[in-house]
């Protein structure tokens, strides 16, 4: 047996979930949301119930055998819509955090990497986006696009790239004098060569891990777009729609305004722990 067959290089997924889910609390994080987007994929399809099905005799109905979570103010089935709606609002998270991250990616790496006349316009612009309070952006944007998902994406999107951008340049800059840079830029290498071949993959790690951790903040943000009456619109079952349906009924109907505010917190608690997991995995300090 020659030396390349004894040796064999370990599989890099497997060993990145392996650091992952050491801790019972990532562990916990991992399972709780693959359950949540597994009730929310599949789910639907065994409901009998349709998702705007109207059923007057079954107005305000609380949980029941036939209504595991009760019905609302037009006897719809909260449980589907509840299923349906967690489609929308990971989604939401999901595309918002990971567009912002992208276009983050991009500006901070062109702003780290070239540095001089262009770094100070991008990063004075930043400056001045940062400065206005996130929330006050969606709302803004929200109001100017309309409603509907990619609109609300986009809403969504614009709070959190200014962070995205500081983070990626900050670690460009700590990089770009190392030695494999100038050994890429030795052999004329391109700029978009060694900014997105060579840069990027040693400081995208601080991105992975405030992007997942982001995704919770993110559908918080966009179940407040819809509580206030923009974002996705009804009879679209967002959880933030469902929450602003349900406050009016709070003290006679409390399950309508409980069941969408616990699925909420229960998924951003998920991913927070997932997060979590995955800042030790990609931590070098943290591994054997």
């Amino acid at each position: 047996m020659t030396a390349k067959q004894q040796y064999k290089r370990p599989n890099a997924v497997l060993e990145f979930f392996g650091r992952m889910t050491k801790a019972f609390s990532a562990k916990l994080g991992v399972i709780l949301f693959v359950i949540i987007v597994l009730v929310c994929l599949i789910g639907p399809f065994f409901s009998p119930y349709d998702v705007n099905g109207i059923d007057l005799i079954n107005m305000f109905k609380g949980p029941s055998k036939a209504h595991l979570l009760g019905c609302d103010e037009m006897g719809r089935d909260i449980f589907t819509r509840l299923m349906y709606g967690g489609r929308y609002s990971l989604a939401l998270g999901l595309c918002s955090s990971l567009f912002g991250a992208a276009v983050g990616v991009i500006i901070g790496s062109v702003a780290g990497f070239f540095g001089g006349k262009i770094e100070t316009f991008l990063m004075r612009l930043m400056d001045v986006w940062a400065a206005l309070p996130g929330m006050l952006l969606c709302i803004l944007v929200s109001n100017v696009m309309g409603s509907g998902f990619f609109s609300t994406v986009l809403a969504l999107t614009v709070g959190g790239i200014p962070g995205t951008v500081r983070m990626i340049r900050g670690q460009i800059l700590t990089e770009r004098s190392k030695e494999y840079i100038e050994a890429a830029q030795s052999i004329n290498c391109s700029s978009f060569s060694i900014m997105f071949r060579h840069l990027l993959p040693n400081v995208i790690q601080p991105v992975i891990v405030t992007t997942t951790m982001g995704i919770g903040s993110t559908m918080i943000m966009a179940a407040s777009l819809s509580y206030i009456g923009l974002g996705i619109q009804p009879p679209n079952p967002e959880w933030g729609a469902m929450l602003a349906t349900g406050k009016t009924q709070i003290r006679t109907y409390p399950h309508m305004l409980l069941v969408p505010g616990i699925a909420i917190a229960l998924t951003v608690f998920a991913i927070n722990l997932m997060g979590d997991g995955i800042r030790d995995a990609l931590d070098p300090k943290l591994r054997d």
